[in-house]
């Protein structure tokens, strides 16, 4: 079946399967956040991206295969409510940036700056972070074994805009010039967008609409 990225809270697993990787996309309650598991088909190493509610949900997607890292791309609650839970059942080591750890619920067994890398198994994820949204909110990017390249942005940028700044001008300023800077400059059209919630874009899409974001100022 064709990966559209289309989920709903309650309902299955989205799931893509690439040379390297395989990302299952779920959708969690009661906020409706996305949670990513990727996982190396070559070793069969896992990592979450968010353990952000129903930890029962969560495990039974990871069932009984390893994972090995949980990354939790921003200090905002309904990223992590299942993280203790989550977290305790698989051994994982949390990850995340040193600017937003302190806010999480569990000891961070390592902290990432921007332009660190992270492993799952033999693929390697790069650490972006982009400043606004929370002080250290990341997005992960693979660079992928197909024509796509794979961007997983938590609350930072969605189909229609980035993150959510609470009209403060400075920080949507500062977010906005980190998402053109060390996405839109750098990465082609092609790339996908998962985000933390809703439904998935590519920059493509986005591009168009960058003047436009930068005008309205949200």
């Amino acid at each position: 079946m064709t990966y559209t990225g289309d989920v709903q809270v309650g309902g299955p697993a989205d799931v893509r399967e690439l040379t390297d990787l395989s990302i299952s996309k779920l959708a969690v309650g009661p906020y409706d956040n996305n949670a990513y598991l990727l996982r190396c088909r070559a070793t069969g190493d896992g990592l979450l991206i968010d353990a952000a509610a129903e930890p029962d949900r969560l495990l039974a997607l990871i069932a009984d295969k390893p994972v090995s890292t949980i990354i939790t791309t921003h200090q905002h609650g309904d990223h992590w409510q299942a993280l203790d839970q989550v977290s305790k059942m698989t051994g994982a080591q949390v990850v995340a940036h040193p600017l937003d750890a302190p806010a999480l619920p569990v000891p961070v067994g390592r902290t990432v700056e921007h332009g660190d890398r992270i492993n799952v198994g033999d693929v390697t994820l790069e650490v972006i972070h982009l400043r606004g949204h929370t002080p250290g909110s990341i997005a992960l990017l693979y660079e992928g074994d197909d024509d796509h390249k794979h961007l997983f942005t938590g609350d930072s940028l969605f189909p229609g805009g980035v993150g959510n700044t609470w009209k403060d001008p400075e920080r949507f300023e500062q977010l906005y010039t980190d998402v053109v800077e060390r996405i839109f400059d750098r990465l082609p059209d092609q790339t996908w967008v998962y985000p933390g919630h809703g439904k998935d874009t590519t920059l493509g899409a986005e591009r168009p609409s960058l003047p436009e974001w930068k005008a309205r100022g949200w």
